[in-house]
């Protein structure tokens, strides 16, 4: 094998794979949560535990993880990001075999911890792979294999996953207990050869990537900055404070509408179909978002990041507007193309949020990537919604995430300290 590095196209192509692999884990919480709802008959609050525990790990892990990456530096940090992901997609199997609840709970808090490490060193690694103006651009065309994954793992490995039929709460009480048993531990024990899956693929990844020379981009690290810098520094920085909430209620949003989609469609009065066919349309979702995220790239080398940005929130405004107000075909399709317009959010908030700081970036990536924070609590929160007045109406809440994230595209993304 060459001793040389690969050159920076090649080192995209590589890491976009890696955007691709998250993509997949992080939807595949979108079958999980009908499923184990299910299984465990809990409402929508408890069951929006899921979403709570994997982006809550964001927060818990992003700091650690961004000291980590200072110090190993991006490649190292990345394979170490993926080898925890794939111990975390393994112990899925002893939790289906119980089954246990918070047993799938940690599991995701594990597999969520090698994400987040993966966040902290290959977003900001693709985005300085290059000239700087074209930073939102590259991350908006590695997101879109990020949502090539979303798309494609409720399609294939869903139906697997709810392939055992769902019985209702009433109808399950009147199975006698044995039976009941039987039907938790069937229907649990279906997530355990997906997983198994899973895990192997992680760790071929891992190995691949050790195996490849990347850039190693240190110039861009606190490790070639002899000043170590603070995050009280880093926050002094308006548009990055404000960043980190955007990207909150952004991701927020985004999460919460997928969380709901598939309990959401299965309504009556919405696409009245069950939850194996629905999970085809949680595809359709992330793979708007994909389809977006390739047309925002192009997009992005012609229209300012910033505005591009406000349109594109306040057209996903109008489509939750019509979701709320809407029934039927209407109601589900156009809660469906919200996908389109989430495209460019993410990468283009990140770029904006560590615009102009230089050996700061680290510290800066290690909070944006802790605000995805907001795909826990933004779904927690609609639960309780949903629970209260039903989850047509609860769409309220990610209508009002991208107001402020209309907002922060036209004023508070200006860097200013």
């Amino acid at each position: 094998m060459s001793r040389r590095n690969l050159s920076p196209s090649a080192a995209s192509a590589v890491l976009s794979i890696i955007f691709f692999t998250w993509g997949a884990l992080t939807s595949l919480n979108d079958v999980l949560i009908p499923h184990l709802k299910a299984v465990f008959d809990m409402n929508y609050a408890r069951t929006m535990l899921i979403q709570f525990t994997f982006f809550s790990t964001y927060l818990v892990m992003s700091l650690p993880a961004g000291r980590v990456s200072a110090h190993v530096g991006y490649k190292p940090s990345i394979v170490i990001g993926l080898l925890i992901a794939a111990l975390g997609a393994l112990a899925f199997y002893p939790a289906a075999k119980v089954p246990s609840y918070p047993l799938f709970l940690l599991a995701l808090f594990v597999l969520a911890t090698g994400i987040t490490l993966l966040q902290v060193a290959a977003n900001p690694y693709i985005s300085l792979l290059g000239e700087p103006r074209g930073a939102s651009s590259r991350l908006t065309l590695a997101q879109a294999l990020n949502s090539l994954g979303h798309t494609l793992s409720p399609a294939l490995i869903g139906p697997l996953i709810l392939s055992v039929a769902v019985l209702g709460g009433a109808e399950l009480a009147r199975l006698p207990q044995v039976q009941q048993q039987a039907y938790r531990i069937a229907q649990a024990q279906s997530v355990q050869l997906p997983y198994l899956a899973v895990a192997a693929a992680l760790l071929l990844l891992a190995s691949c990537v050790y195996l490849f020379r990347l850039p190693p981009l240190t110039e861009a690290t606190e490790l070639a900055d002899p000043h170590p810098h603070t995050f009280t520094e880093v926050l002094r920085y308006r548009h990055v404070r404000l960043g980190v909430l955007a990207i909150f209620v952004y991701v927020g949003a985004e999460v919460t509408i997928g969380s709901f989609l598939i309990s959401y469609i299965t309504g009556t009065r919405i696409g009245n179909i069950d939850a194996g066919s629905a999970a085809h349309y949680v595809s359709y979702y992330w793979g708007a978002a994909m389809a977006g995220r390739f047309i925002g790239s192009a997009l992005l080398r012609r229209i300012a990041p910033r505005v591009l940005l406000c349109v594109f929130a306040l057209v996903a405004i109008a489509l939750l507007a019509t979701t709320i107000l809407s029934s039927g075909a209407l109601a589900m399709w156009s809660v469906i193309a919200t996908g389109a317009f989430n495209s460019i959010m993410f990468p283009t908030l990140f770029t904006l949020g560590i615009e102009g700081l230089g050996p700061l970036t680290p510290k800066a990536s290690s909070l944006l990537v802790m605000a995805i924070f907001g795909g826990a609590v933004i779904p927690q929160l609609q639960g309780v919604l949903a629970d209260r007045i039903g989850v047509q109406l609860a769409f309220m809440l990610p209508l009002l995430c991208y107001a402020y994230i209309a907002w922060y595209a036209l004023r508070g993304s200006r860097p200013a300290q």
